[in-house]
């Protein structure tokens, strides 16, 4: 049955904070561990109609998921679908994901259909190398997703592990500079062809690391024991991505402010995905302000520069008029 009102999703951006095995000796390739952050975020709305019409921010990639989805379902029937605000694309901030989740979201319930999050994902052909975005998506929160065996069928995606939520007092600051534009698309798959295998001792740490650092800080709220793990982590995997990006983070304007993200005091810091977005990790509103406003005070209105709890809650999805329920980007 088709839904009549006006459908609004809204989608947090991701942060990915690192991906767990690119060896896969044990059977499983990828993996990775990340976060959704409350801004930026997209804003999708859709409403029945009778032929398929796609406006505002982003519109060609909109265009592109909502064909697909009505594609992977059989759908005759259309709808106007709104971009309202979206993502920075190719920032590292998961906006091709959130995107395409949302716009499916929205269509589905349009379209009186109940998929699961993997079903969504697998309509609009994402998740296929990392699920962090479509977990992330699903629910907030730390997640840990298990990577997928080399030859799964199409549209498999990564299982979640692990999801435990952050203490409502921690904050995370996302800087997003002046920089190059991260990998995406086949230019991301031609450099994946050409990482050469991580050793098998650094796959061994970062797991270590993962299992009885990162993990069991979150749960006893350490954030300095959290930070600590994070930010090794960030270290290890970054250098399995340096013969491609450079180094261990993206040289520029995102290298520098990782390392004085960390002298400013933050506990844990580091690169989201190819970058240009980084990230830092303090305890507290006075924290988070001070860290955010050395940042833009260094940088100037060319960062963009977000504050805030991490996502408890994952994306958002409300009916009727957009003035009922406003969305909490920022």
């Amino acid at each position: 049955m088709t839904h009549r009102e006006e459908v609004f999703v809204e989608a947090p951006a991701r942060l990915h904070f690192g991906v767990l095995d690119l060896r896969g000796d044990r059977g499983r390739w990828f993996g990775g561990i990340g976060a959704a952050v409350p801004a930026p975020a997209t804003v999708v709305s859709a409403r029945p109609a009778a032929a398929l019409t796609v406006d505002g921010a982003d519109v060609d990639r909109a265009l592109e998921f909502a064909e697909r989805f009505f594609s992977h379902y059989r759908i005759r029937g259309g709808a106007d679908v709104r971009i309202h605000h979206a993502i920075p694309p190719h920032a590292g901030l998961g906006s091709g994901t959130q995107l395409g989740l949302a716009v499916a979201r929205a269509l589905a319930q349009v379209h009186g259909i109940e998929p699961d999050v993997a079903q969504l994902a697998e309509s609009v052909g994402r998740g296929r190398r990392s699920a962090i975005g479509m977990w992330t998506f699903a629910g907030g929160g730390l997640v840990v997703e298990g990577g997928h065996r080399p030859g799964e069928r199409r549209g498999s995606t990564g299982p979640l592990l692990a999801r435990l939520m952050f203490p409502g007092s921690w904050r995370c600051v996302v800087a997003v500079p002046e920089a190059p534009s991260g990998l995406s698309g086949k230019d991301e798959a031609a450099a994946f062809e050409r990482l050469p295998t991580p050793p098998d001792r650094d796959v061994e740490r970062v797991a270590h690391l993962v299992l009885m650092a990162l993990l069991p800080a979150l749960a006893d709220c350490d954030i300095e024991a959290f930070g600590g793990a994070l930010s090794e982590i960030q270290e290890i995997t970054g250098r399995w991505f340096a013969p491609v990006q450079g180094g261990a983070f993206a040289p520029g304007a995102g290298e520098t402010l990782v390392r004085r993200m960390r002298e400013w005091g933050a506990a844990g810091v580091g690169q989201s995905s190819w970058g240009p977005a980084v990230y830092g990790i303090v305890d507290g509103d006075d924290a988070a302000a001070r860290l955010a406003g050395r940042v833009r005070a260094d940088y100037g209105p060319g960062c963009a520069v977000y504050e805030g709890p991490f996502s408890a809650h994952g994306a958002r999805v409300w009916t009727g008029a957009a003035a009922s329920r406003e969305p909490s980007i920022s």
